[in-house]
């Protein structure tokens, strides 16, 4: 009896720290594990960013900057490039910070001109990562009430013009044998996101392309990382909580998304708990996740109506009271 005891005590003291952690995990296992950004992946490295301006894209900037990355930035807003560039410090800031103003649903034609003036920025390297941080989303509705104005809006930007952008560059890194995309996606790409059901085909659709796009190329150098956060609080608003959500802060997440890249991880997820458990189920144990997932669907657009708390467990039980 003493030698099972021995033997359970030490399980079960394990089985309680790997539940802790993922209690309180804010990414997946895999790219929690990996800790630190690989310095030697980003210094004197050229980065493209689009959505650079504001936002997530803002602090990837900041935050590469400081790790000696060379950086072209791109939006639709030039003045707001600028800003950003004159509050990048690092090995090759100023100098090194490219300002390319891109709007994605401009076109195939502009869009090549937009590829060629990057790579000519660099002319020895060229860009070694494309980070794909634009995106379109509009306030939560349910799938039948979309309008077909937000329909193209979401597709032009988060797909459309994506994969274009990627399919004009991608020949670059080829003949270079070498070239990442790095891909923000979000969880809505991988589980139902009720009250935004274009947002999350969009998102599906990118992680379904450049899944493929990765498994066509990798063996000539080609790699993609995929990451899908959950909640982000970000300082523009549009990531602003509301009472009792906890959502990973825009720096945290830019450092993660770091991390991830840097460590060349096919996929990654950032978010706390229940939208990270939620990832699980759908992925491990769709049947459970997806009966989850019906469970809140209704609750979760009327709490986004109320302006609650979309991410709360007691949607599962009908409490979407706004705050």
């Amino acid at each position: 009896m003493v030698v099972v005891l021995f033997i359970i005590s030490p399980f079960l003291v394990l089985l309680g720290l790997l539940l802790f952690k993922f209690i309180t995990a804010e990414g997946d296992f895999t790219l929690i594990s990996k800790r630190h950004v690989k310095r030697e992946e980003v210094e004197d490295k050229v980065f493209w960013i689009t959505g650079a301006s504001r936002g997530i894209g803002e602090i990837l900037a900041k935050q590469l900057a400081n790790l000696g990355a060379k950086l072209i930035i791109s939006a639709r807003n030039e003045s707001e490039l600028e800003r950003v560039k004159k509050q990048l410090t690092g090995k090759h800031a100023p100098e090194g910070v490219k300002i390319l103003p891109l709007d994605l649903t401009s076109g195939e034609d502009s869009l090549r001109e937009a590829v060629q003036r990057a790579e000519s920025f660099f002319p020895d390297t060229g860009v070694d990562y494309m980070i794909h941080n634009a995106a379109f989303e509009r306030p939560k509705t349910t799938a039948l009430e979309v309008s077909d104005e937000s329909l193209k809006a979401t597709f032009n930007v988060n797909v459309l013009g994506t994969i274009t952008l990627t399919q004009i560059l991608a020949p670059y890194m080829l003949k270079r044998g070498k070239g990442h995309f790095v891909v923000m996606s979000s969880a809505a790409g991988k589980t139902p996101a009720p009250g935004q059901a274009i947002y999350s085909a969009s998102k599906h659709a990118l992680n379904g392309y450049f899944h493929t796009l990765r498994s066509e190329l990798c063996q000539k150098g080609i790699r993609v990382t995929i990451v899908c956060p959950g909640p982000i609080e970000t300082p523009t608003g549009s990531g602003s909580k509301v009472s009792g959500e906890k959502r990973v802060s825009s720096e945290r997440c830019a450092e993660l998304t770091i991390i991830a890249a840097t460590h060349a991880l096919k996929e990654a997820w950032i978010s706390y708990q229940p939208v990270l458990a939620v990832m699980y189920l759908v992925q491990y144990m769709p049947s459970v996740g997806f009966w989850l997932m019906d469970k809140v669907g209704k609750n979760r657009v009327e709490a986004a109506a109320q302006k609650g708390n979309t991410y709360s467990v007691g949607l599962l039980f009908g409490k979407n009271k706004a705050h």
